[in-house]
């Protein structure tokens, strides 16, 4: 057990450039639609990615009734609907409150939660981090202050494994062993508390972040965006911990990564890819059958575009055929797959600010992409909607026609290539790649 300290370890900050924030949070929910050229758009928080086969079809109904009828997932395990037809809010709303994906109206663009998807299925993490999961949303829907959080703020819970430890998230939870370590955004060194107080304290992190935003002056949407140095929010993190009783002690981060389930069966658990992260009703119908014969009935989506259905119940026969019709419906399960090394925005024609059909291009190059010695993300201009973290070899479309090829670590040197011809992507890649 932890004795009820707080250690004075010093707090570097490796935070990011502050940014200013000029204008209101305007990123999209269920309630609040996002008008985009294929129609209106809207982002359906999943916390954890966990959902029952009920919720499932209800999502999958949604998409059919009042949208394009595919299901797009988030670099967040989160599901976007789009093409939804004009005046369609309510009735979208009625369905997914029906389903209980609408627990807190006023918190439903703040339940960004994202967990380590195997967690409890393969044996490998430290704790089930489930309940943890529970705790926190539940938590998170019942403060008041937490509705001030910008649509962007992220939550990560992981089991030890280090999967969603390197997702950026503004608060993360690490399981270390009978404790927790929660970490907020890049500041150095996390608070190791009790297991059974860390979902309360990663909320009492996030409304310490509220706080010092508020007392600053700043209009911040994410941890690392706030201007104030490292050890004032350290301070503030420990003063809100110990009023609120929960015995902490600072210590260093554990930076161990690893990365996302591979595509097959995995554990208890079988993975699939989902290319570009968008599903065909076909496609989620046959997830859901598979789903609704295991004995825990539901799918986790992931965080790199995936989904994980626990096979509790399945045989080795019902396992070996589930996977044969998933692959049979266009979804990757096989780990050599050059899919999951590949990712883009929606681009043409469904954004407007987009210069190309990155999904067709993407999809054009995927030979060479499976040969490139870093993961390849296509943007359809400089916003680079849904880039995930993580070195990898960026995309962006130009206003003039084709592609910049951009190499190289997050703030380090990079090198640069232009690919006017997306037919030519080995012979840029072999230019590009040391």
């Amino acid at each position: 057990m932890l004795a009820a300290m707080s250690s004075a370890l010093p707090s570097t900050s490796s935070q990011a450039t502050a940014v200013s924030r000029d204008r209101g949070d305007a990123c999209p929910g269920t309630l609040r639609l996002h008008a985009a050229d294929d129609g209106a758009l809207a982002r359906v928080r999943i916390p954890g990615g966990v959902l029952g086969v009920g919720q499932a079809e209800a999502l999958a109904d949604a998409a059919l009734r009042l949208g394009d009828g595919d299901l797009h997932l988030t670099s967040r395990g989160n599901v976007q609907l789009r093409g939804l037809r004009d005046g369609c809010g309510g009735e979208l709303a009625g369905l997914l409150d029906a389903a209980g994906l609408l627990p807190s109206p006023a918190h439903e663009r703040v339940r960004n939660i994202v967990a380590s998807p195997l967690s409890g299925l393969d044996g490998r993490g430290l704790r089930d981090v489930r309940p943890w999961l529970s705790d926190l949303d539940a938590a998170l829907c019942a403060s008041d202050g937490a509705r001030e959080l910008s649509g962007r703020f992220l939550f990560a819970l992981d089991d030890g494994r280090g999967d969603v430890t390197g997702l950026g998230a503004d608060v993360t939870v690490r399981a270390a062993g009978d404790d927790a370590l929660v970490a907020l955004g890049s500041v150095d060194g996390a608070w190791r508390v009790a297991a059974g107080e860390a979902s309360r304290a990663a909320l009492l992190a996030a409304e310490t972040f509220l706080d010092v935003a508020r007392e600053s002056g700043e209009r911040a949407w994410r941890v690392d965006e706030l201007a104030v140095p490292a050890a004032v929010l350290t301070r503030a993190v420990d003063r809100r911990l110990s009023e609120a009783g929960v015995a902490h002690v600072k210590e260093r981060t554990d930076t161990r990564r690893t990365a996302g389930p591979p595509p097959g069966l995995v554990g208890d658990a079988l993975c699939v890819h989902v290319p570009l992260g968008r599903l065909t009703g076909p496609q989620w119908r046959e997830l859901t059958r598979v789903a609704a014969s295991t004995r825990d009935t539901e799918l986790r989506l992931t965080p790199w575009r995936g989904v994980v259905v626990p096979v509790g119940g399945l045989g080795t026969t019902d396992t070996a055929d589930a996977l044969d019709r998933l692959s049979a419906a266009g979804l990757v399960t096989d780990a050599a797959s050059p899919w999951p090394r590949v990712g883009a925005c929606i681009g043409r024609p469904g954004c407007g600010k987009s210069h190309a059909d990155v999904r067709a291009d993407a999809a054009g190059g995927l030979s060479a992409a499976g040969r490139s010695p870093l993961p390849l993300y296509w943007s359809g201009c400089e916003r680079r909607c849904g880039h995930p973290r993580g070195e990898r070899i960026d995309l962006v479309a130009v206003p003039e026609g084709g592609y910049r090829l951009t190499v190289g670590p997050p703030g380090g040197p990079t090198r640069t290539t232009v690919l006017t011809d997306p037919s030519q992507l080995a012979t840029a890649l072999a230019a590009i790649n040391p």
